[in-house]
């Protein structure tokens, strides 16, 4: 599906037509570079991607930073080097896209509905309350020493003398990739690169969110 690479600014919030209070994020997507088109059908080289993409490059980068592959890369696509690169299908839109050119907020309408990728925020390694919403085992009567947090059994004796997989236990939080669904489109402001979206975003201030129609 068609979309973009942005960056989430922050939340607020906005009054809808009925003036009721409608909480937001906004999204700063400046235009994105075509720097690669993928294509099923045979090149004249008679190399084949096998599959049809437009990959996209957001936000600028230092050159000194820059892989000397990806440097030609990015010249042959006429641009300077970025950090971000998503490939995304075009095949749906009614647009026609070459190396160089630009996606703008403009492919997205008021009204649209579309799906947010980001990473959620690290919150380390949590225990099974803060992780998986354990209760703990009560107050500190009758012996209960220290356990208020605390996992409990996690399985069985000499039968079956192991640990069944997915059992919820402690580990790391957060950091992973999360897709948030269905989320409206509330403003589109070109002149700002901006886009007003309902509800929460996965990821901190300034983190890379994917942007799919």
């Amino acid at each position: 599906m068609a979309g973009l690479i942005g960056k989430k600014v922050g939340m607020t919030s906005i009054f809808d037509a009925n003036r009721k209070s409608v909480a937001c994020t906004l999204i700063y997507a400046e235009p994105n570079v075509v720097t690669q088109i993928k294509s099923s059908e045979p090149r004249e080289n008679g190399k084949c991607d096998g599959y049809d993409a437009i990959q996209l490059a957001f936000d600028e980068r230092k050159e000194k930073n820059t892989p000397q592959p990806l440097k030609g890369h990015f010249e042959k696509a006429g641009t300077s080097p970025k950090r971000k690169l998503v490939e995304f299908d075009f095949s749906t839109e009614d647009i026609e896209l070459n190396l160089g050119d630009t996606v703008s907020v403009d492919i997205f309408e008021e009204g649209d509905f579309v799906d947010i990728v980001g990473m959620s925020k690290g919150k380390g390694f949590q225990g099974v309350v803060k992780r998986h919403g354990f209760a703990g085992v009560g107050g500190r009567t009758h012996g209960q020493h220290n356990r208020e947090r605390a996992p409990g059994s996690i399985g069985n004796a000499s039968t079956p003398s192991r640990v069944f997989k997915g059992m919820r236990m402690g580990g790391r939080t957060g950091n992973s990739r999360v897709k948030v669904q269905n989320l409206k489109v509330l403003k589109v402001i070109p002149e700002k690169n901006l886009l007003v979206v309902s509800g929460s975003v996965p990821g901190h201030k300034g983190a890379y969110v994917i942007i799919e129609k």
